[in-house]
């Protein structure tokens, strides 16, 4: 992973941290208070939403992506596209100087002719062969000449058959090699796979590419129309996280609008094991291995997102919501009420009645998003439970503009 992602990731997650504890003061602005006495901080049970996430980092990508390159090697002599072109299946993107190719389909269609050509010549020889054979026959059989004749002719026949098959099997090599020279040659105008827009032009106009190793890439041809969003999940998170969960995301440039969306999948190993030692040579991958066991580990949750806007770029970062879990208009206290360290089930918190006097109580604790808790049974709601201790210097009020200073 990159400096620069990781930079994005600290970045997203300390806003994240911000929001959840302004969310935290704002949640026990307008229901903190304290006993001037004690000096314990008391917050009232209300009713509100929780919900509980994991935070993923998201990439967009086209839900098709592909890399549209040459089988065949020469000079780029037209480029017929331009960057974020839409076109469609079957257009012309580029074309390569074919004239190596058209000289080896001449070459293939020649050889093709000549064999064919022979095979005609050893027709008509079978024919007179064959004629041969039957006058031989009569002659034989009429006892006016030798059976050495007639085995002659019968052997003349053979020969000459098994020569038209030898030309036949050779007719039908030539016929494949002018099979291959016509696709070398369709092989020069390169056209587009699928519907798409160009993202990319790898090869200009001009330029020569080499396809003796591997397919040289012209241009890079995606799919826009439809989104797809890869989350990177932290190995603490993945564990809570399955197809099917609600998600929601934001984008860097419009972080105050939520896009809601389904978890397709999510991928069964980090993308870090395409340089496993098992995987690849023992010479390059003994670092690669060694670097990634040191570094953090991501899973790629999936889901695809419309994008017939085109609101959604390549490459875009996007701050992924997954929802494990939420409860609407329910009791809630503040996380610090609970004393317990389980985050759900049987938990404790202290209880100040009218009179000021404390007791402990246990509840039942549902969701839980360390900033607020659904409290499920044992507590009512407008009741009062205890949160922390006022600082010494602190003077609170049960009115005013705002909370107590806490002391935590």
């Amino acid at each position: 992973m990159t400096t620069s992602v990781f930079t994005r990731r600290r970045i997203v997650i300390g806003g994240i941290v911000l929001v959840a504890i302004a969310a935290g003061l704002l949640f026990a602005r307008n229901s903190l208070s304290a006993s001037t006495e004690t000096g314990i901080l008391t917050t009232t049970v209300v009713r509100g939403d929780v919900e509980e996430t994991v935070l993923a980092t998201g990439t967009f990508k086209p839900v098709k992506l592909v890399a549209v390159g040459a089988q065949v090697s020469g000079r780029i002599t037209a480029l017929h596209v331009k960057l974020g072109e839409e076109i469609k299946t079957g257009a012309l993107v580029a074309e390569i100087d074919s004239v190596t190719q058209k000289n080896s389909l001449r070459t293939a269609e020649a050889a093709l002719a000549n064999v064919k050509a022979q095979r005609v010549e050893k027709a008509a020889t079978l024919t007179n062969a064959q004629l041969t054979l039957d006058r031989q026959k009569s002659i034989y059989e009429s006892k006016a000449g030798p059976k050495s004749d007639l085995d002659s002719a019968e052997a003349t026949v053979k020969e000459t058959e098994a020569q038209i098959d030898a030309l036949d099997a050779q007719i039908t090599s030539a016929e494949v090699a002018v099979e291959t020279a016509n696709a070398n040659l369709a092989y020069t105008r390169i056209t587009a796979p699928m519907d798409g827009t160009i993202l990319a032009i790898v090869n200009q106009e001009g330029q020569t590419v080499n396809a003796a190793q591997s397919a040289p890439t012209i241009v890079i041809l995606g799919q826009l129309s439809t989104m797809t969003v890869r989350a990177e999940i932290s190995e603490a998170d993945v564990v809570n996280v399955k197809a099917g969960q609600l998600v929601y995301f934001t984008i860097i440039g419009d972080s105050m609008t939520r896009h809601d969306a389904i978890l397709q999948s999510v991928e069964p190993a980090p993308e870090s094991i395409t340089s496993d030692s098992s995987i690849s040579s023992s010479s390059s991958s003994t670092s690669s291995s060694t670097s990634s066991s040191t570094s953090a580990i991501y899973y790629n949750g999936i889901f695809d997102v419309p994008n017939t806007d085109g609101r959604f770029r390549t490459y875009m970062s996007a701050e992924v919501h997954i929802v494990l879990g939420s409860a609407k208009d329910v009791l809630t206290v503040p996380s610090s009420a609970l004393e317990d360290a389980a985050k759900t089930g049987a938990n404790t918190v202290r209880v100040m009645d009218s009179d000021g006097k404390l007791t402990n109580r246990k509840v039942t604790v549902g969701i839980n998003d360390s900033v607020k808790a659904e409290i499920r049974d044992g507590l009512s709601e407008g009741e009062k439970v205890v949160i922390g201790q006022a600082s010494a210097t602190s003077a609170p009020t049960n009115g005013g503009g705002g909370p107590p200073p806490m002391g935590f």
